[in-house]
């Protein structure tokens, strides 16, 4: 049986932008909860002071005075690990190319204190979120956008205007100054090299992206070396490489978790190096889980997958009675929601076209986008082109207590997704007593019975079945109640089990082809 799990993975709380890093946390919560011994590697330098059973991990057997860690450049080989065990000393001041902030620190703390039989091993430098490039958090995005807007004729001061109403990701110091540094030089007063390593005109994944999955796998390869695991299970693309490197020098099996693939972010131009290590990652994989049916079918078929090595396993919500019990914001608008990424993946524009239908038979109603993302701006213009721009509100990314506000808000939650492998916010929704719409094109349709579902280009009966839950409150209340009873069946000690099972069937697999 299958008691010791190494986890390779991109993003843990708090340091996430999507769902990846949710299911991250739930899942290795789950398993933690069930008495499995997991080791996650992380990518992101954790101050020294989190609970005494977490393990930090730096490359260099000489390390700094003050951070006790030595980044690695891409493309360097890694040099002999180090291993130290986390003390209650004082906090270490974050090295200078990884910040994290007093919050962060303090709730990396309190998280990983949860944990009972669960080891985190830290890899030191920063490394970009996987959503990084696509939801714009990079100034190379933004800098694309200011260049467009002033060859459009926009001005600097109009600029300004959108970014403090929530079109540019929230960035360290001004994100448009950044951009404008950057794009035009006419307002130069900071370096170039503000705008990154891409360039402002590069494709949405940079080369640099790639190097830096490259790193994690080496870096991976010598901090596991000596570590006891029966299974490797590996979370999204980024760590595929990784995971392969692993298994072929361990003999261990591998277990890849996809979330997501490149024909979910990308449409029908999925960028050929990421399609390339996605397939790599599944072929090479003794077993698959995927998130839903409709995320297994993409594999078998865009992929060329065998069916009968994959396992869907749906993701959870964590019912947390206090987080739902957030004072609501009383207000005599409806507030309708839109929260996640606003990127061309979750269909935001077809959110924008319902609330102007919406809008023309009631008007005692918001419409709130909370997030951030490529799209951003074109959201901002689309709502302003309406007439509706003072109809909707864009918040912004928002993390931590601001999630549960803006649900308390609500009074109905839409998923309008072109392309959803699962979709975890609408089980928060739910959680949070909000009923929910959501696109058919989605994962979490297949297991949610008592949720509206909508085709998300039919903007028409997207906006009928909004003005019936906000105008009739019997219904409202019914998909509620009924919501609550389904959700406590979608937990993550179930995807846990599940999961617990799939790495039993992965090292059964791997001992019949080793003949033992």
């Amino acid at each position: 049986m299958a008691r010791r799990v190494l986890m390779l993975g991109w993003e843990f709380p708090p340091f996430i932008t999507g769902g990846l890093g949710t299911a991250c946390y739930g899942l290795t919560k789950a398993l933690d909860r069930q008495g499995l011994e997991v080791t996650f590697v992380l990518p992101k330098t954790i101050p020294a002071d989190g609970a005494s059973h977490v393990r930090l991990v730096t490359p260099g057997a000489t390390v700094e005075r003050k951070t006790g860690r030595l980044p690695m450049p891409v493309g360097a080989a890694p040099s002999p690990v180090v291993v130290r065990e986390a003390s209650r000393s004082a906090p270490e001041p974050a090295a200078a190319n990884a910040p994290v902030t007093e919050r962060e620190h303090e709730t990396w703390n309190r998280i990983v204190a949860e944990f009972q039989s669960t080891r985190f091993i830290e890899i030191p430098g920063e490394y970009p979120s996987v959503y990084a490039e696509s939801s714009g958090n990079s100034p190379a995005r933004i800098a694309e956008a200011v260049r467009m807007m002033r060859e459009a004729g926009w001005s600097i001061e109009r600029i300004r205007t959108l970014a403090k109403a929530g079109a540019f990701p929230q960035l360290a110091g001004d994100p448009v100054e950044h951009a404008l540094a950057a794009a035009l030089p006419e307002t130069a007063g900071r370096p170039k090299e503000a705008v990154g390593a891409r360039g402002a005109d590069a494709a949405d994944y940079s080369g640099d992206l790639l190097g830096m999955a490259d790193r994690y796998a080496r870096f991976v390869v010598e901090a596991t070396r000596g570590l006891e695991f029966d299974v490797i299970h590996a979370h999204d693309w980024l760590t595929y490489p990784a995971g392969l490197a692993v298994a072929k020098l361990s003999g261990k099996p591998l277990l890849v978790h996809v979330h997501s693939t490149e024909f979910d972010r990308s449409g029908e131009h999925p960028h050929q190096q990421i399609y390339n290590i996605e397939r790599r990652g599944m072929h090479g994989a003794t077993r698959i889980i995927a998130v839903s049916m409709l995320t297994k079918n993409v594999c078998i078929n865009r992929y060329g997958v065998n069916g009968q090595k994959i396992d869907v396993v749906y993701n959870g919500v964590d019912l947390d009675p206090s987080a739902a019990g957030v004072e609501k914001i009383e207000s005599k608008d409806k507030i309708v929601l839109y929260f996640g990424r606003i990127t061309m993946q979750k269909g935001p524009e077809y959110f924008i076209q319902a609330a102007k239908k919406v809008l023309e038979y009631m008007d005692d109603v918001k419409f709130v986008v909370a997030g951030s993302g490529d799209q951003a701006s074109r959201m901002i213009e689309m709502a302003a082109a309406l007439g509706i721009g003072n109809k909707v509100l864009f918040t912004g990314f928002l993390r931590g207590r601001d999630i549960a506000r803006v649900f308390s808000m609500a009074d109905l939650y839409v998923m309008p997704s072109v392309s959803e492998p699962f979709g975890i916010a609408p089980l928060e929704a739910m959680s949070h007593n909000v009923p929910v719409l959501i696109s058919k094109s989605s994962g979490v349709s297949e297991v949610l019975m008592h949720a509206l579902k909508v085709d998300f280009w039919d903007i028409e009966d997207m906006a009928d079945k909004i003005i019936a839950v906000l105008r009739h409150p019997p219904l409202s209340r019914q998909l509620v109640e009924h919501g609550n009873f389904e959700i406590r069946g979608i937990n993550w000690d179930g995807a846990a089990t599940r999961t617990a099972r799939s790495y039993e069937r992965a090292i059964a697999a791997a001992s019949a082809r080793s003949g033992f």
